[in-house]
């Protein structure tokens, strides 16, 4: 019998896509084993606890230099014996070891469709409200693997969401979040069956029709 894939997911904050990954856990073909946070506070914390799902907190703040808080992560996960990583609203930087060691086998959700509206200083509200400035009819999210140029990784999935002339921050955030709670789901189960090969920067979905 096939051995489930172990999953970690690391977060930040509220956990909404961590809750949309927990609500499938049943269909994913892998198990959440360990959700990992930068911050005590985070109510993803709390979701995870609620199910029966370990949640530690590790605290940079703990620590005097960032190799030594990612090397106490990289321990924790490796102790969890984790397959893959996923990063939902994680707020924190990663350093090229933690990436490398995880390479193909940490995923990302990024609330545009890459490369547009990407890379540093791009994340939550600020996605948003650049696609808003810019007046594009079209956005999305996108999953993908993480890599050292940030969200710069092979896409896995993408899927649009289009951007109405009334809309606000909040209202355009709900629909795209909508989306990334989706893909986020298929992405992960994706890894977990083994249908994703990576070539390059380019992913290829084995047995998805074009």
């Amino acid at each position: 019998m096939k051995q489930k894939k172990r999953i970690a997911v690391m977060i930040s904050g509220n956990g909404s896509n961590l809750q949309a990954l927990i609500d499938h856990q049943d269909s994913l073909g892998g198990e959440i084993v360990l959700v990992l946070s930068s911050n005590e506070e985070a109510k993803g914390l709390e979701r995870a606890r609620s199910v029966g799902i370990d949640g530690i907190c590790i605290d940079s703040n703990a620590f005097e230099e960032r190799n030594m808080y990612e090397q106490m992560m990289l321990n924790t996960l490796e102790a969890y014996e984790v397959d893959l990583i996923v990063l939902a609203g994680f707020m924190r930087i990663l350093g090229a070891k933690f990436i490398q060691t995880y390479a193909n086998r940490m995923m990302n959700v990024h609330p545009a469709l890459l490369p547009s509206f990407g890379g540093p200083g791009y994340y939550g509200e600020r996605v948003h409200q650049a696609v808003l400035d810019a007046g594009v009819r079209v956005t999305g999210a996108t999953v993908h693997f993480v890599t050292i140029d940030t969200d710069a990784g092979p896409i896995i999935l993408q899927e649009c969401v289009r951007v109405h002339p009334n809309d606000t921050i909040q209202l355009l955030q709900k629909r795209v979040l909508e989306v990334e709670h989706r893909l986020l789901v298929a992405a992960v189960r994706l890894f977990c069956e083994d249908r994703l090969v990576v070539n390059k920067n380019c992913i290829e979905i084995v047995g998805m029709e074009e």
